[in-house]
């Protein structure tokens, strides 16, 4: 943790300025936070994820979305770009820049070394404070490994873990399935130890 000073920064302050920033940035509780580039493997499991919900999704009123658009977790006040999006019927947006979600159905962040206890903690906590999230799915990028959770009655969750490309995941909230062999597809697992089926 860094003993620097940091200036508060508001909510409007920081929307003014990522709109003009060559970068992207998270923001909470007053603080703006850089985000890490991503790599190339990351990229490949995104564009996958994408390419088979897409797919799934086609003629539906459904909308999906990559980490070009903010999401907004309106109970918490963290701003963050999610790795997929998809929100359905209507979408909700936070001001008339069109360019911050608040409505998703189901989120899903593909964890890296360097974001992986935050994407399974303190962010999943942000995620389940929104009424509109009903599934939410974090990619491990070292194996074929995906944890699922689902919100169930009583606003209690059901987190289902699948691990090797012979699994399949089904998203009822969006009536979707993907399987980890779709999902993994073109990655390179050479000199890593994984489970492959």
């Amino acid at each position: 943790m860094s003993s620097q000073r940091t200036t508060f920064v508001t909510p409007e302050e920081y929307l003014e300025q990522e709109r003009r920033a060559d970068y992207k940035s998270e923001y909470f509780a007053g603080e703006v936070l850089a985000m890490a580039g991503a790599s190339r493997r990351h990229g490949l499991i995104v564009a996958n994820l994408i390419g088979a919900l897409h797919q799934q999704l086609k003629n539906r009123p459904s909308e999906m979305q990559g980490s070009d658009l903010r999401l907004r977790v309106t109970p918490s006040g963290l701003y963050t770009y999610p790795d997929v999006m998809v929100i359905c019927d209507e979408v909700q947006f936070a001001d008339d820049q069109k360019d911050t979600i608040l409505n998703p159905v189901v989120l899903i962040e593909v964890l890296s070394d360097s974001t992986r206890d935050y994407d399974r903690g303190r962010k999943f906590q942000h995620y389940r404070t929104l009424a509109s999230l009903q599934e939410y799915l974090t990619v491990e990028q070292r194996e074929p490994h995906v944890e699922h959770w689902t919100r169930q009655q009583e606003d209690r969750g059901l987190l289902t873990e699948f691990s090797g490309l012979g699994q399949r995941i089904q998203l009822a909230s969006i009536d979707c399935a993907l399987s980890l062999a779709d999902i993994y597809e073109k990655v390179d697992w050479t000199g890593e130890q994984q489970k492959l089926f």
